[in-house]
């Protein structure tokens, strides 16, 4: 069976990290993403997809990408229910990230000082996985 998402689409609003009572890091949030086709003349359809990020993917997308941002993220579809306070059953379907990647322009991010990568330093982003690159060299294709 296969069960795998992807989705582009922009943050609906920042994101927020908060802990389980085991103290594991998750963090919830919407994309929205735009439908792909529309009918000649109509705007287009945009769905709003909720999310869920757990460990160090919640902490690295709250510490990279604020509402408006363009995200592009990959995993798998799950459904959840629960009982309310009012013993009402209710149901969610998201997406439980297994990737996420930055993507759009990046002169387009948001006015959040930790998602501007020209305040972010080399050596945190270094810290963090990210390699850099030398530009000026030719590529070999």
């Amino acid at each position: 069976m296969l069960n795998k998402v992807i989705l582009m689409g922009r943050l609906t609003r920042d994101p927020e990290l908060k802990y389980t009572t085991s103290n594991i890091p998750v963090c919830s949030f919407s994309i929205a993403v735009d439908r792909r086709y529309t009918k000649s003349g109509e705007k287009p359809k945009t769905d709003f997809i909720n999310v869920v990020a757990w460990r160090t993917t919640a902490e690295f997308i709250t510490k990279y990408f604020t509402k408006g941002r363009m995200i592009n993220v990959v995993g798998g579809l799950q459904t959840r229910t629960w009982d309310d306070a009012n013993g009402v059953k209710r149901y969610t379907t998201e997406v439980v990230i297994d990737e996420v990647n930055f993507c759009g322009d990046k002169s387009a991010v948001s006015t959040h000082p930790e998602a501007q990568f020209s305040d972010v330093d080399d050596s945190q982003l270094e810290k963090d996985g990210f390699m850099p690159i030398d530009t000026d060299d030719d590529l070999p294709f």
